[in-house]
């Protein structure tokens, strides 16, 4: 393989790698957060509890997509320095905002979370978690700002061989940024409905104990993706809508038709000039169809189970329901990442659309030096997801009682005084 086609499947396997904590992460952060905030308002031992099993499970996959979204800024040079030539002048201030965001803010007060238990006062302590939070979103909307400039650039004019930022309001208020924010905000949160509903099903399917809090954690992850369902189709439909004109291409994909598919190639070469403008067709259509799919089902699925929830004794006793949640966890990670194959490989062959070719963005490195690296990410990388993949089941299946989540400032408390001296 030549080194272009190294480098785009490195960034296709660190990309989708670090998107799958991203999904989980954006959803558990504002599930905890309103679940800290019903504990804080309504204190009971049973919301503590919760807010403190459903956070651990978030830290875990927290700390692990940190380093795989360290590697992403990396590659940028690494691989792509040709695009950081052309465009770094106009996305690169987005993707640093992203990095103070992040690395900053949101893990500043993340860690005064972590450790701020039994420590700050219960207000603070939930001001913490709700920074967290809003800062996990601005960090997506930012990185959004980059990745809908390289898909809709606007707000730009060329100088010489370079980009110049010209308007900065046109680029933050793209709308291949916006609507992509809120499917992947929507979309998060399917995730982490299904995520919280999968893990209480297993809990009530194994008479676990804890009935009150996974069946309560169940209802909520149920009405959590249900309407988040609803939320994610429309905006995505909006976005298909917005692609007929600024990405012509792509939305013809999904219907395979080679004459309708031909004409648009017509239209593109007429517009940039000679070139085969057609991207890997099988790969996008692979991607939107399963991402079409695995939506449908869960459509469904959480349409059902919204009703089921209803009843408190079908959510105790359902056993096959139970299975098909347990079952159904890893579906919204599936629909994620074939959504974003779409999205990214239905643009080629434009790095950034219209104006930069990914073959001209690619790094002058060698095939050899380009191998090096995609081996040792991609080993990387997958032991990252593995490690995650054990550490979440685990720290699943053993329950509430041996989160240490908090756990500290429960044994500070429960401790006897010292006895008076005199």
């Amino acid at each position: 393989m030549e080194t272009l086609d190294l480098a785009r499947l490195q960034f296709a396997l660190t990309a989708g790698a670090h998107f799958l904590f991203v999904a989980l992460t954006l959803g558990l952060a504002t599930v905890v957060a309103v679940l800290q905030t019903r504990a804080t308002l309504r204190p009971s031992p049973t919301s503590t509890r919760m807010t403190r099993f459903w956070g651990q499970l978030y830290v875990t996959n927290y700390a692990m997509g940190i380093v795989t979204g360290l590697v992403m800024e990396f590659q940028f040079g690494l691989s792509w320095s040709g695009l950081t030539h052309f465009a770094g002048n106009v996305f690169g201030a987005s993707l640093a905002m992203e990095t103070l965001v992040a690395f900053f803010i949101e893990s500043t007060f993340l860690g005064l979370w972590i450790f701020g238990w039994g420590r700050l006062n219960r207000w603070a302590h939930l001001a913490a978690i709700w920074v967290v939070t809003l800062t996990a979103y601005a960090s997506a909307y930012w990185i959004l700002v980059s990745n809908g400039f390289l898909q809709n650039p606007v707000g730009y004019e060329v100088v010489g061989d370079s980009l110049r930022l010209t308007d900065v309001s046109a680029v933050l208020t793209n709308p291949n940024t916006i609507m992509a924010f809120w499917h992947v905000l929507t979309g998060a949160l399917v995730t982490a409905g299904f995520f919280l509903a999968g893990v209480s099903a297993y809990h009530l399917l194994r008479r676990t104990g804890d009935t009150e809090l996974f069946a309560s954690s169940l209802r909520i992850g149920v009405f959590t993706a249900a309407p988040a369902l609803l939320a994610s189709a429309a905006t995505g439909g909006i976005q298909l809508s917005e692609l007929a004109t600024t990405q012509p291409m792509k939305p013809k994909l999904l219907g395979s038709n080679a004459e309708e598919l031909a004409k648009v190639e017509a239209g593109l070469v007429e517009r940039f000039g000679p070139g085969d403008y057609l991207p890997p067709a099988g790969w996008a259509q692979a991607g939107g169809l399963v991402m079409l799919i695995v939506f449908v089902l869960l459509f469904n699925l959480g349409g059902f189970s919204a009703l089921m929830a209803l009843s408190k004794r079908v959510v105790l006793r359902f056993r096959l329901w139970h299975m098909a949640l347990v079952v159904a966890i890893p579906l919204p990670f599936v629909a994620m990442i074939a959504g974003w194959v779409y999205r990214e490989v239905g643009r080629q062959p434009w790095v950034v659309y219209g104006l930069l070719r990914t073959s001209d963005a690619v790094s002058p490195v060698s095939v050899g030096e380009m191998r090096a690296s995609l081996i040792a990410f991609t080993v990387l990388f997958g032991l990252l997801i593995v490690v995650n993949s054990v550490l979440l089941a685990r720290q699943a299946k053993r329950g509430p009682d041996a989160v240490a989540l908090g756990r500290a400032a429960d044994e500070h408390r429960q401790a006897p005084l010292p006895a008076a001296t005199y």
